[in-house]
């Protein structure tokens, strides 16, 4: 296991785990629309090849409408 920080969260992960299984593991598909690890935007096409290493820190972003 491998320690990361989601949105300003201490968890868990699998070592090689992709950016796309951890989406798919905190059941927030629906609700991303942008990823940053570390500070730095990930394309959508490459989250599958982007693993995960220890320390990493990731943001999943969401587009909010407002008025």
């Amino acid at each position: 296991m491998i320690g990361i920080t989601v949105n300003g969260e201490a968890r868990e992960a699998r070592e090689g785990t992709s950016i796309l299984e951890l989406i798919a593991e905190l059941k927030a598909a629906a609700r991303v629309a942008a990823v940053a690890l570390n500070g730095e935007v990930v394309k959508k096409d490459e989250y599958d090849r982007v693993l995960l290493r220890d320390g990493d820190e990731v943001e999943l972003l969401a587009f909010v409408g407002g008025g």
